[in-house]
């Protein structure tokens, strides 16, 4: 099994700065791509950011150029650094890792992030 920890939500004010982190536990072999996804209040859950065991990455639309995802493997950790912040960023953010065997994909517990206008 595999276990995914996010870390680093918190309210900021518009066009502040957060780092999120994930963290990686358990049977962590064979892990590929690992990604974020967040969920706002009354919309469905979405893409944030994607990025592969070599650092291969993948934004949406809305936070490209704004978020910048990257992964440390060593530490078994995954950053989402977000500047910029807007009030549309309000959202529980979500690791996901990927392992390309079975497939199989894991979530972790979510993290809040408000931006107040």
């Amino acid at each position: 099994q595999v276990q995914l920890v996010e870390s680093g939500g918190g309210l900021v004010q518009a066009g502040g700065s957060l780092r999120l982190s994930c963290v990686a536990s358990g049977i962590i072999f064979k892990i590929s791509n690992m990604g974020w996804y967040r969920q706002a209040p009354g919309k469905q859950r979405e893409l944030v950011a994607t990025i592969t065991s070599g650092g291969l990455t993948n934004y949406a639309d809305s936070v490209k150029g704004r978020f910048t995802i990257s992964r440390d493997n060593r530490k078994n950790t995954m950053y989402l650094q977000m500047d910029s912040l807007k009030p549309e960023d309000t959202a529980v953010y979500y690791c996901n890792a990927v392992k390309n065997i079975g497939p199989r994909v894991y979530w972790g517990q979510g993290t809040q992030v408000t931006v107040s206008s």
